[in-house]
């Protein structure tokens, strides 16, 4: 579960950014183009499976800022009871700045993210397949598991640091 910030810059990084002196690097853009949408691969998943008609429950970790998406997903019709609050924290944000030739510069927050391995999915949900895109190995591996030991039909598992 993320917010993406996507800015468009009406020119080009490579008439700004001068690799002679990328060691001092220091840019601002102006960018008259900005737009907020939900994002994040689960809230992306979701979206996906709900206009095919299926029921997804979202198991994620969002911050403080919840208030917006989660209003958004009680539009849709996508249940949300698998999504943990954590107050202290800001849900995780991309920040995405695009130029007239595609390329972007992207800084993103992790936020809540950071906490995916404390969302936990219910035996009761009747979970038949699951996909899990969580951050580090923690979560990773809190994900997957109780998929395992239901013996559910599918699961797949891409996520940073689910190596470690």
């Amino acid at each position: 579960m993320a917010y993406d910030t996507i800015m468009v810059f009406p020119d080009r990084f490579r008439n700004h950014i001068l690799p002679e002196q990328i060691h001092i690097l220091n840019v601002a853009f102006h960018v008259p183009e900005l737009r907020r949408e939900f994002g994040g691969c689960a809230g992306n998943i979701a979206y996906g499976l709900r206009l095919l008609g299926m029921d997804p429950i979202i198991v994620a970790t969002m911050g403080q800022d919840a208030g917006p998406y989660l209003e958004r997903l009680r539009q849709l019709g996508i249940r949300d009871e698998g999504i943990r609050l954590f107050a202290e924290e800001m849900t995780a944000q991309a920040y995405i700045i695009t130029d007239l030739d595609d390329n972007q510069i992207t800084a993103f927050h992790p936020g809540a993210m950071l906490r995916s391995h404390a969302a936990s999915i219910e035996p009761g949900w009747g979970a038949v397949w699951g996909s899990s895109r969580p951050t580090g190995a923690k979560g990773c591996w809190s994900t997957a598991k109780p998929f395992t030991n239901w013996r559910c039909r599918s699961f797949s598992i891409r996520g940073r640091g689910c190596r470690s």
